[in-house]
């Protein structure tokens, strides 16, 4: 359980990094589309593969919603990503 815990506040704290990315000028505009395609295909009810396929259904949205942020966080310079996290961490600790 305490897994599953861990990835959630790390998904919670990468979504601070990528919603602080957002509004940072020095983020390529590339990440920010990859971010936001990413959103729309979460919202979207078009799937690539049909929800009622079993299994196959669920998945796309559990491999190409975090391959698409992944690649936008990839995107990101390291040191601008690193700034973003630690302002990340300070904004959850406030």
């Amino acid at each position: 359980m305490s897994r599953l815990r861990q990835w959630a506040a790390a998904a919670k704290r990468e979504a601070a990094v990528l919603r602080l990315a957002a509004r940072d000028p020095r983020v390529p505009r590339r990440a920010k589309w990859l971010a936001v395609a990413a959103l729309a295909y979460l919202a979207s009810p078009i799937d690539l593969i049909p929800d009622f396929i079993p299994v196959l259904g669920q998945l796309d949205d559990l491999i190409i919603v975090p391959g698409l942020l992944w690649l936008a966080l990839r995107q990101i310079d390291r040191a601008v990503l690193a700034e973003l996290r630690s302002a990340a961490e300070s904004d959850a600790d406030h």
